[in-house]
């Protein structure tokens, strides 16, 4: 006789667990801690067999009975239930597991190794922010162009070199799901041409002659704290990126040889720098160093054990009257070093490049390593700083 729910209310446990029948290989399987279960006995090639289908109340006998008959269909078409089941959950688990946002955070968690915590931190919250909320559940390899591109014109909106980057993110991930056997192709670059169009914004930077004479009288002029004022005068003669200026320690130093050798994890393509240094940037630090050497950052800041703050070179070119969007930059300097080297010097473009501490190679394609060059380098570090000396020099004075 099929079970009602008064008499499935009513069923008490025992010592051993008992069953009561309902219809079609479906029946209650009370236990003696009061728990109650639904299973469904079936065959299969022959062989009896045991299928759960939840716990009463959780499990109405409706729903009991919901599941019982799709069960039966599997079985009717030759399909374990149990195996279905388990075959399910493994197919779930593993588009689980290569979804969006499993496969970008393991992307990520590589990708980071090695780069600054500001900038990984932009573009883990940059996927968490406008990505993930609409493709982290989905399975790489079921995501299309169209879905990605409505996430991207959704942030385009709102600014569209986020867009871009985001694209150029989500690109990453693609072809790490490609490498690592979870996608078959990068679908972004389907997209292409799809945004609006966006180009990288250079740093402003100075490079007339005429006009880094007078910035580098005022640079002299400046009025701060000691540390930043040598950070200032500093910044045009090395011409390295801002954060690999401000965060130098004294022991990368060798004042007598006159030699900066900056470690690769301070780099920003990871390879370690010598900076030959001029007698202009030695005196700097000579006259700098009684007073920070007692700590390990050559430009120390205001708190205790910490560097100057990131934008602090900036923040004095703005004390100075110079826009930092429209006129320099700390990063600036590298352009005007680059720039005049090459033209108004004449000095070889690939010992530009190296100081530059970009990628250079040689003519087989492998890369230099950081000591190329070193004493062509050297003389064209000391002539810079001397032709910086010459500009800054009052009009008057100049022969």
């Amino acid at each position: 006789m099929p079970l009602t729910d008064i008499k499935i209310k009513q069923a008490k446990p025992k010592e051993k667990p008992y069953k009561i029948s309902d219809e079609k290989g479906l029946y209650l399987e009370v236990a003696p801690s009061g728990g109650k279960w639904w299973r469904l006995k079936y065959r299969v090639e022959g062989k009896e067999k045991r299928f759960s289908l939840g716990v009463y109340p959780d499990v109405s006998l409706a729903l009991a009975r919901e599941r019982r008959d799709d069960a039966r269909k599997l079985v009717a078409n030759g399909i374990d239930p149990s195996s279905h089941r388990k075959a399910t959950k493994e197919a779930r688990a593993e588009s689980n597991a290569n979804s969006f946002e499993v496969v970008a955070r393991e992307w990520f968690d590589r990708w980071k190794t090695g780069k600054s915590d500001k900038h990984t931190d932009k573009v883990i919250r940059r996927l968490e922010r406008d990505v993930f909320p609409w493709l982290g559940a989905r399975p790489m390899a079921d995501i299309r162009p169209p879905e990605l591109l409505t996430v991207l014109r959704r942030i385009e909106a709102r600014a569209v070199e986020t867009a871009h980057r985001a694209k150029q993110n989500c690109s990453q991930v693609c072809r790490y799901a490609v490498a690592t056997g979870r996608a078959e192709r990068d679908f972004t670059v389907d997209l292409k041409g799809a945004l609006t169009p966006w180009k990288p914004e250079h740093f402003p930077s100075i490079t007339d002659p005429e006009q880094i004479g007078p910035l580098l009288r005022d640079m002299y002029g400046y009025r701060g704290s000691f540390e930043v004022k040598c950070a200032l005068r500093m910044a045009p003669h090395v011409f390295l990126r801002p954060s690999e200026l401000r965060l130098a320690e004294w022991r990368e130093f060798d004042l007598d040889a006159a030699r900066w050798e900056i470690p690769a994890e301070r780099m920003k393509m990871k390879q370690p720098h010598i900076v030959p240094l001029s007698r202009q940037v030695l005196e700097i630090l000579r006259e700098l160093h009684p007073l920070t050497c007692d700590g390990i950052f050559v430009f120390k800041g205001q708190r205790a054990g910490k560097p100057l703050s990131d934008g602090t070179v900036n923040k004095a070119l703005r004390t100075l009257g110079y826009s930092t969007k429209d006129d320099i930059t700390a990063h600036g300097f590298r352009a005007m070093a680059r720039t005049v080297l090459d033209e108004e010097l004449g000095f070889r473009v690939d010992w530009i490049e190296h100081q530059l501490a970009h990628a250079v190679r040689d003519p087989n394609g492998r890369a230099y390593n950081r000591t190329a060059h070193l004493e062509g380098r050297r003389q064209m570090m000391q002539a810079w700083s001397d032709y910086l000396d010459r500009l800054r020099a009052p009009p008057e004075e100049v022969d």
